[in-house]
């Protein structure tokens, strides 16, 4: 892989679904379909939205390890990436990935407490494609 940035980026980008992974109180993984990223920084940093009440945003809370997965089923490939996951309930966090129409899900708008952002900082991966894989830091 040439540039991993772009082409795992690009990879991300054009996922409708996205992949995370927490850890239980029994040290099980628990893995969860969700919407892709509203921000991502390159690789390295995503940003996700989520409800406060969740059960995920609790075992973040608990156990901070995490793993997001995305799948281009099209080409028969993916990327994972491993790292940390933060709950952020800040105002400027939750105003940076705001949308109008999440008041479907968060009725009482940006300042819902039931309204929260993770964001996953990775720290390594593994891309698979054309039946290889390749493992990176990042």
């Amino acid at each position: 892989m040439r540039d991993k940035v772009k082409t795992i980026g690009n990879l991300i980008d054009k996922q409708s679904v996205s992949f995370i992974s927490s850890v239980d109180e029994k040290g099980f993984p628990n893995t969860k379909a969700m919407l892709p990223p509203r921000k991502r920084e390159g690789i390295k940093v995503l940003y996700f939205t989520t409800n406060t009440s969740s059960m995920r945003v609790e075992q973040y809370r608990k156990n901070d390890k995490a793993c997001i997965y995305f799948c281009d089923k099209r080409f028969f490939r993916g990327v994972m990436l491993i790292g940390k996951m933060e709950v952020l309930e800040d105002a400027v966090s939750k105003e940076m990935i705001w949308q109008e129409n999440d008041t479907m899900y968060y009725p009482q708008g940006v300042n819902d407490p039931d309204y929260c952002v993770l964001r996953f900082t990775a720290e390594s991966g593994r891309f698979y494609s054309n039946f290889s894989s390749e493992t990176f830091e990042i």
